[in-house]
């Protein structure tokens, strides 16, 4: 095992899954062919679906699921606490026992782009674009492009083709 990554005994990993230096999983799955970059953490509970490409620099915190063939660009910040507190009611710092994790999912096909936060309790449809810097605070309808704070819908993808083009 190459000693710049910290892989947790209870993480699963799926065939060809190609590991950058520099990365902490934990308690999550990676599904087939999936590509994890350097100093990208994915937590507890968190799933990456098969022939993803999660790019440097990502936090993928506890409730993030992330279906196949997903595009996660540098340096994006799932967020699963919609009112984090670090006390108690009581002022005693919170466990886990303390809050509720809440849900983030990004559907099949969709690209997010690089320096956005995705605030919990969201869905990203499939093969939807999210540009770069966005931050997303609703859902956003499949085939939709978005952008901006907070991302809002610019146009659709008539056909996931014409885009490639």
């Amino acid at each position: 095992m190459n000693p710049h990554v910290c892989i947790a005994p209870d993480v699963k990993l799926g065939k060809d899954v190609k590991l950058s230096k520099f990365i902490n999983l934990y308690g999550c799955e990676v599904g087939d062919e999936s590509k994890i970059g350097a100093f990208v953490e994915i937590q507890k509970n968190a799933s990456v679906g098969k022939r993803c490409k999660i790019s440097s620099h990502t936090f993928i915190c506890e409730g993030v699921i992330i279906e196949d063939n997903v595009f996660i660009g540098h340096g994006v910040t799932f967020i699963n606490d919609s009112y984090p507190r670090a006390t108690t009611g009581d002022g005693n710092l919170q466990t886990e026992a303390d809050w509720k994790v809440e849900r983030t999912v990004i559907k099949k096909g969709a690209s997010i782009g690089s320096g956005t936060t995705i605030l919990s309790n969201t869905t990203v449809g499939e093969n939807a674009i999210v540009g770069a810097g966005s931050v997303v605070t609703k859902d956003v309808p499949p085939n939709s492009i978005v952008a901006g704070n907070p991302a809002r819908i610019l146009r659709y993808i008539e056909q996931i083709a014409e885009v490639i083009k």
